[in-house]
């Protein structure tokens, strides 16, 4: 395993994500100094009374002077403006990264501004989160055992890829490569579907009914449960969404299809056709759990 260790580490975005990402660096001694970037005063000053970060930029070429490595952990959304920022101030062996949900449009913005700098861009992806935002919500241990996905480019340096995993192995993080489009099609399904789902049904419990409050005052645990990621950041899935539209409106529409299977199923009464469904489905969640024990 490749050994690493940063003089200077840029967080562009010091919430959840990139917050975790300088904790668990400190945590591991592989960093000396933390900068940070970001667009709320008040959450930055957080992240450095919290010790997340050493210090906050004044500016973008002053934050990128001398940096080791920049990651990218803003809302998606973002990424267009930010690559255009950081473009002119990237220093020749600096490692960018990202933390974004989506891959191809951040993929496309590094093109777009990157410019020889792309030779040390390697698109990244943790599958790590809580359904809180904000440096507050940032902790050492949230990449201990979680995968973290990574689709370097075919202009991206050997040596990037190799210090960028090194820095998500040092974070506990489980690595793994693949092409950028199958990322997009595997977390519209696995992740970007589940949480329209769950805005989906919040909206529709609270247009049911004149008194949601009562509705849901007998929700139980399974409720809680489902409906947890319903409490995520609005601004990062709508870009996340937004940015994987086409993937994930062919979730929708497959998921839609299940649905209609059921609704025929339910109008039929055929409960050996609903009592097959339901066992095919506990099957394959508990084959799932046993292979990620």
């Amino acid at each position: 395993m490749t050994q690493i260790t940063l003089n200077k580490l840029v967080i562009i975005g010091v919430g959840l994500i990139g917050g975790s990402f300088a904790l668990a660096l400190r945590k591991a001694g592989v960093v000396k100094h933390v900068t940070g970037v970001g667009r709320s005063r008040e959450n930055m000053q957080r992240a450095l009374e919290q010790g997340v970060i050493d210090e906050i930029a004044e500016n973008m070429a002053s934050a990128l002077h001398d940096a080791d490595c920049v990651l990218l952990a803003m809302p998606v959304g973002q990424t267009e403006a930010i690559m255009a920022q950081i473009a002119p101030h990237v220093q020749t062996g600096t490692i960018i990264t990202d933390a974004g949900s989506t891959k191809q449009d951040v993929v496309t913005a590094a093109r777009n501004h990157l410019g020889d700098n792309l030779k040390n861009f390697v698109p990244g992806h943790p599958i790590a989160g809580a359904e809180h935002s904000g440096v507050l919500a940032a902790q050492p241990d949230l990449y201990t055992g979680k995968h973290v996905i990574l689709t370097p480019l075919e202009e991206t340096y050997i040596d990037a890829v190799k210090k960028t995993t090194a820095l998500w192995q040092a974070c506990g993080a489980k690595i793994s490569q693949m092409q950028v489009a199958e990322h997009d099609e595997i977390l519209a399904a696995t992740s970007h579907l589940p949480h329209v789902l769950a805005f989906a049904l919040m909206n529709h419990l609270h247009r049911s009914t004149d008194n949601p409050k009562n509705l849901l005052r007998f929700a139980g645990s399974g409720f809680r449960d489902f409906t947890r990621i319903a409490s995520s950041s609005p601004e990062m899935w709508r870009d996340i969404c937004l940015a994987n539209r086409e993937a994930l409106l062919k979730q929708i529409a497959a998921y839609q299809d299940e649905l209609n299977t059921l609704h025929v199923i339910l109008k039929n009464g055929d409960g050996e056709a609903l009592e097959k469904l339901f066992s095919q489905a506990r099957g394959m969640r508990e084959d799932w759990l046993k292979n990620i024990g």
